[in-house]
């Protein structure tokens, strides 16, 4: 049985670090996780603060698997990145209901 305080304690300190390595090891948990870990992510990916996991979480709009790309997708709309959402949308790496609701 999983432990979820400890995964959700893992991902928060891979926000709140914020480096690539960290964002890699959040975004590889959205392949196969179940709906309360991609809840925790979610809601952890709103902390990322450090430039270098903001420019990872840019870099899996556009190279993500289809669920890491609307986890970024996500992230990006919640920080008004529109340009980057927008592009994303019209190369077709993401549907009009993720690129645009909230």
């Amino acid at each position: 049985m999983l432990n979820y305080t400890d995964e959700f304690n893992k991902i928060h300190n891979h926000c709140i670090s914020g480096k690539s390595s960290d964002i890699d090891s959040v975004m590889e948990k959205l392949n196969s996780a179940d709906l309360p870990t991609t809840r925790a992510v979610d809601f952890y990916l709103g902390i990322v603060e450090h430039p270098e996991g903001i420019e990872r979480i840019n870099y899996y709009l556009f190279n993500g698997t289809q669920i890491q790309r609307n986890y970024s997708t996500l992230y990006l709309a919640r920080r008004n990145e529109w340009k980057k959402v927008n592009k994303a949308f019209q190369l077709g790496l993401i549907d009009a209901v993720q690129a645009y609701s909230r």
